[in-house]
């Protein structure tokens, strides 16, 4: 239905993506397919699917959080389901929807391609100026949602994991006044641009053992948020290798409820 309403560490992550998975058909029920149209360069004209998890029940008059969530590289293609494994699975689940109304936004990557601009391990300032047609592609998307959906402004959220957590440092670093929170799991950033970040809420997570994206480009990066005068959070889990997602979300008294109690001023 339609809303009205290759660097070394891009390889590594492909290489270890492992074995696809999908989520369970009754997780895809509860998540509603959309589009949306994109204009411009490769992808001019073309249709692109995304999902949307709404909150059980919209009473009249009020307005609600929304979540943009970035997924990692294994998650890529335009099946439009693959993106709903790990975050958006759990908040779909009966427990976490009930306690977290809110719209979940889960666009999908396409193949081959990345969120942001090419990943550089060493230095991701040396990244390429401008931003992805896929990026392009997740911000309309948003755009949408809040135009056509009763959003809270005041609660806009940004997460993402691995290929999804570079995606969201560098969206978070173009559009810091848009979010009221950013929740980047095992990725990295341009620390030379973390002074745009000084005044938005920032839970970082990452893996000690992790050996597909280096946990210094995290420690990077809340170093750097921390010397421009800035004071995010940040956990490192000493025995987690590159899933540092699954201990972060699946914590009922961590980085959720911590973001759903962030919203802008």
């Amino acid at each position: 239905m339609n809303l009205v309403c290759l660097t070394t560490v891009a390889i590594t992550l492909v290489a270890q993506a492992g074995v696809r998975k999908v989520p369970a058909e009754d997780v895809l029920a509860k998540f509603t397919d959309h589009t949306f149209k994109f204009s411009g360069g490769e992808y001019n004209d073309e249709v692109f699917h995304y999902r949307l998890l709404s909150p059980e029940k919209i009473e009249p008059g009020k307005k609600y959080p929304v979540i943009l969530y970035l997924h990692g590289a294994g998650e890529r293609g335009d099946d439009n389901s693959a993106q709903l494994m790990y975050f958006p699975e759990q908040m779909a689940s009966p427990e976490w929807r009930a306690k977290y109304p809110c719209f979940l936004i889960a666009p999908q990557c396409r193949k081959n391609k990345w969120w942001a601009n090419p990943l550089r391990p060493k230095d991701p300032a040396e990244a390429p100026p401008g931003v992805s047609e896929q990026m392009q592609v997740a911000e309309g998307i948003l755009a949408e949602v809040e135009k056509n959906c009763p959003v809270d402004p005041q609660r806009i959220y940004l997460t993402g994991l691995s290929m999804g957590g570079f995606g969201s440092w560098q969206l978070a670093m173009r559009r810091p006044e848009h979010f009221a929170a950013l929740v980047p799991i095992c990725g990295g950033g341009d620390d030379s641009k973390a002074a745009a970040l000084v005044k938005l809420p920032i839970w970082v997570f990452h893996g000690a053992k992790d050996t597909v994206v280096r946990p210094e480009l995290s420690r990077k990066m809340v170093d750097a948020i921390k010397a421009a005068g800035g004071d995010p959070k940040y956990t490192e889990f000493l025995e987690a290798g590159h899933d540092s997602w699954t201990p972060a979300y699946s914590d009922p008294n961590g980085v959720v409820p911590w973001m759903f109690e962030q919203a802008r001023k």
